[in-house]
């Protein structure tokens, strides 16, 4: 059966709409929110015909796009300031560099190492669950289709998959050292 986008956005619309304004608290954000979301919708339009909750598959794609905005809005603030009228410094001499020290360089290089150890202890259906979803950056969907599970059980995994690399890395004292020190 073939998904109508137009009957889709008159069914579900006003309620995407009054949940970005949930989320947003501005009707501006809100209905760019929603704009983003539907573009969402359209993309991925082929691969509606295999969900079973059209209300919750929408409602992630919302939360989704939200968190996404949001993540990239914290990260775009940390680098733009406002200039005082009456400094006289420019403003990129304010902004902080993105370039990494070299103990910062190598200090990352060591966690990214460990992480990655510790994921090659994982079983394989955990590790392969986190690399698609954190490697690759496979959505849910994608990665239930690749898996043939549904996307209840990706989620299980993921969730699992995260507790036991914790545990893992708890376990190990120079890690746990390491990591929070």
């Amino acid at each position: 059966m073939k998904i109508n986008l137009d009957e889709l956005h008159d069914e579900y619309g006003r309620y995407i709409y009054h949940l970005c304004l949930k989320l947003t608290r501005n009707k501006e954000e809100a209905e760019d929110l929603m704009q983003d979301v539907w573009v969402k919708v359209v993309r991925y339009s082929e691969r509606m015909d295999s969900v079973d909750h059209m209300k919750g598959w929408l409602t992630t794609i919302c939360m989704n796009t939200f968190r996404d905005r949001y993540r990239k809005d914290v990260r775009r603030s940390k680098h733009v300031m406002n200039q005082p009228e009456t400094l006289d410094v420019p403003i990129l001499d304010l902004v902080p560099s993105k370039s990494l020290t070299p103990g910062e360089i190598l200090e990352q290089n060591d966690i990214k190492s460990l992480v990655q150890m510790k994921i090659g202890q994982l079983d394989v259906i955990y590790r392969t669950t986190i690399e698609y979803f954190y490697v690759y950056q496979y959505s849910l969907i994608e990665i239930a289709e690749m898996m043939k599970v549904s996307i209840g059980t990706v989620k299980s995994r993921l969730f699992r998959a995260k507790k036991y690399l914790k545990e893992l890395m708890m376990e190990d004292t120079a890690v746990r050292e390491y990591v929070i020190a």
